[in-house]
Parts: C-alpha cells; sequence; structure tokens
C-alpha cells in the first residue's frame, strides 16, 4: 500500500470505517501522505516551506498524477501548509476511493434529512489492520525501518495518532520512534515539522 492509503487505515476504525481523529487532522495527515508520495517518487521537492515540481511526468497511480497536476498548476512553488490546507479538503474522499478501486474497502450510502453520506467499510477486517499491526512490528526490531515506513510513523505521529500506534509496544520502540524522525531525509523531515505544525494549529484554533 502507498503512505496515504496506510495512513488512511491506521487512522479509521478498522470494523467499521469510522474515523479516529477529527476530519481536519486527518485530511492534513493524509494531505501530508499524498506529498509524500510523491517526495519519494522524485517528483517534487519539499524545501525552506516550499512545494516544487521536479519531474512533471505522469506517475502511475492515477491519485498522485492528480495531486502532481494541481501542483504543477500552480506558476510559482507554494508553501507547504498551503498545499496541506488544499488537499486536506478531499484527502480523505480521495484516498478512500484509491482504496475502494484497490478492494480494500467498500463505499456505502446511507441518507438523513435528505443527505446522502458516503463511509467506507473494509472488506477484509486482517487487511486493514495490518497497516499498525506492522508498523508496531517494526519498532520491536532493532533495524531501521526504510524511509516511506519512517515516514508514515512521522505522520501518525504528526496527527495524533502515537497512542493508538503505541499500545502495545516494548517500551524500547518509544525511544526508536523518538530518533526516526530526526534521522529521515532533510525533505521529509521538513514535510512531518509542517504537518505537525498544521495539526496543531488546528487544535488551538478548536478545529473547525
Amino acid at each position: 500500500m502507498l503512505i496515504a492509503d496506510e495512513f488512511y487505515l491506521i487512522s479509521h476504525d478498522d470494523s467499521r470505517g469510522r474515523a479516529k481523529l477529527h476530519p481536519t487532522a486527518a485530511g492534513i495527515g493524509l494531505a501530508a501522505g499524498l506529498l509524500g508520495e510523491l517526495v519519494l517518487l522524485g517528483q517534487i521537492a519539499v524545501s525552506g516551506g516550499q512545494v516544487s515540481v521536479v519531474d512533471r511526468r505522469p506517475p502511475a497511480d492515477d491519485l498522485a498524477h492528480t495531486v502532481l497536476d494541481q501542483l504543477v498548476g500552480e506558476p510559482e512553488p507554494q508553501a507547504v501548509r498551503t498545499w496541506l490546507g488544499i488537499l486536506a479538503r478531499s484527502a480523505a474522499a480521495s484516498v478512500a476511493q484509491r482504496l475502494a478501486r484497490a478492494g480494500v474497502l467498500s463505499p456505502r450510502e446511507s441518507r438523513r434529512l435528505l443527505r446522502t453520506t458516503v463511509t467506507y467499510v473494509p472488506l477484509d477486517l486482517n487487511a486493514v489492520a495490518w497497516p499498525a499491526t506492522r508498523l508496531r512490528a517494526l519498532l520491536d526490531r532493532p533495524a531501521p525501518p526504510t524511509a516511506p515506513d519512517a515516514l508514515l510513523l512521522g505522520l501518525v505521529c504528526a496527527a495524533g495518532l502515537t497512542r493508538e500506534l503505541l499500545w502495545s509496544v516494548d517500551p524500547s520502540a518509544h525511544h526508536r520512534l523518538d530518533v526516526l524522525v530526526p534521522a529521515l531525509p532533510p525533505p521529509l523531515r521538513e514535510l512531518v515539522a509542517h504537518t505537525e505544525a498544521a495539526v496543531g494549529a488546528a487544535v488551538l484554533r478548536g478545529i473547525p
């Protein structure tokens, strides 16, 4: 799974698909995951608080392609925080749809007060629970995780899901987690820092 997909599954209930985070915090984390996917593909750079496109070739993934097109559409580099805010508005629905196309989730429509809402529920509980289980197992090992996994761990913590992730790990795993983000490559470390700041700012203003 891609980073934003795994973040979505970690941040949602593994049986009914309900969010464990406020939608704003979840959206920011998912937006960061989508940007992180493009950083790891070498298609965008994050530096000095800005996002810039370095490779305009379309990625294989449809959602990554859509996000890259949005970035390319801006004539000048924009701030990381700006893109987190823009992408957060639709990130949950977009990532859920990608997981539905992959056969991991299934959309369920419900109608209440003349309004139709769509909830995405798991098709395979083991597949949905696997990302969090996998990360906990990584933290129990002395070997350092790969950059994508370290980024995912950083984003999970930045969004406020640390307790959710670490409830069953060895105490030494907490120390390993503390040193992972500082050891990330600079673009990924900066992305995590901006994500944490954006979530923190949303909490301070009462999260709309």
